[in-house]
């Protein structure tokens, strides 16, 4: 008697739905901004990682398609073989310049610039200690390296502290992955005492800069520079394809670091570079970011702005049952934490009813449901009020 091999997947599907976390694809059209079109409707956009508005900024187009008309659409392979370009070369060196490190290296995007990094730096016979509520690409590439991997309560450094004077002395190397704003929550990790306990227990340190990189710090370098970190030893991951509006991932760190990630992570050497448009988009961005402090203060002053509404809002909901919880945030990300999954999906269909578009973000992707609402440079004033107005 023959059976489906693939029955299980239906059933898994089914279990998904009954709990409320059954995900589905929702087609933006037109260019990305502080409102997008979305299945027909004019909607504000609080839904983006692009917090400076630059994805669909006429500099990084025009830059995108110089590129492609000098480059081609493709780098057609490897970056050891026939993929490199003085472009790529001239984006790390931006990197560099931004971070201010010796070095840098660009992935074709932020999720295998962990993995590479993370397999490349640590084997078997090493320990990893991951904040519990560190992103996937953290918590993949340390499953992948082979290495011990602990996890330590949400930046809580008591804790990674005690873990490290338990475990430490059986490995030989030990690696501590962090990001540095949560992507989920909007909070920050304690560098400073993170890269004190680092040194006492001699580990390596990898931090995620994904969300931090062009909205923190002076010149927008990330929470680096933010806690004046900048010039210490660690090794510093970030994306182009968020506050920079194109794609991809780098790693910022010392000049021996980068030579042995081009030699040693796997993510690299067997993946085709970063294509010409996606090169030139964040090279120019870069260079915005650097040069116009300005996009970075408009995105500062509409987060303070839009925390204060929502603050003054949810006070008036004092004493009505299982009212929404604004999360501590010292970032653009702003969370709503509500009591389960169905009130999260209710909550944003109420949002998308007034046109505005916040997500439900729903276990397993965090511990409890919220609706995630992301700030940019670009939303007016108005359009803050017109998300505090819609909360009801």
């Amino acid at each position: 008697m023959s059976t489906d091999p693939y029955a299980w997947i239906t059933q898994s599907l089914e279990t998904i739905h009954r709990a409320d976390w059954y995900r589905s694809l929702k087609s933006i059209a037109g260019r990305p901004g502080a409102t997008v079109q979305l299945q027909g409707r004019t909607m504000l956009n609080f839904a983006s990682n692009d917090y400076l508005g630059l994805a669909g900024d006429e500099r990084l187009i025009a830059a995108a398609i110089a590129a492609t008309q000098s480059l081609g659409t493709g780098s057609t392979g490897s970056r050891l073989i026939t993929g490199h370009r003085e472009l790529h070369r001239q984006l790390e060196q931006a990197i560099a310049h931004l971070k201010q490190t010796e070095d840098a290296i660009v992935f074709s995007s932020g999720y295998l610039a962990n993995l590479g990094t993370i397999t490349a730096l640590v084997g078997s016979r090493d320990l990893i200690l991951s904040d519990q509520y560190n992103h996937s690409s953290l918590k993949n590439g340390a499953t992948l390296s082979g290495a011990k991997v602990l996890d330590y309560a949400h930046v809580k450094m008591a804790d990674l502290k005690h873990q490290l004077e338990q475990h430490r002395d059986r490995y030989r190397r030990c690696l501590i992955l962090t990001d540095t704003v949560f992507s989920m929550d909007g909070d920050l990790c304690p560098l400073p005492s993170l890269l004190a306990i680092a040194q006492q227990f001699d580990c390596m340190v990898l931090v995620d800069e994904a969300h931090a990189t062009g909205v923190l710090g002076k010149t927008g370098a990330g929470c680096v520079e933010h806690f004046g970190c900048t010039g210490q030893p660690l090794i510093q991951m970030g994306t182009l394809s968020k506050a920079l509006g194109s794609l991809g991932g780098y790693i910022a760190g010392s000049a021996p670091l980068i030579d042995f990630l081009r030699n040693r992570a796997p993510s690299w050497i067997y993946t085709t570079g970063l294509s010409p448009a996606d090169t030139a988009a964040a090279l120019a961005s870069i260079s915005i970011v650097q040069q116009d402090p300005d996009l970075r203060n408009r995105l500062w002053q509409n987060t303070t702005q839009l925390k204060q509404r929502l603050t003054e809002k949810i006070a008036t909901w004092q004493g009505f049952p299982d009212s929404p919880k604004l999360l501590p945030s010292a970032s653009p990300i702003l969370c709503l934490q509500v009591k389960d999954a169905t009130a999260a999906l209710t909550l944003a269909a109420q949002l998308t009813q007034a046109n505005i578009f916040a997500p439900a973000i729903r276990p397993p992707t965090v511990p409890t449901s919220r609706i995630r609402v992301t700030v940019m440079a670009t939303h007016t004033a108005a359009q803050l009020q017109q998300l505090v107005a819609a909360l009801g």
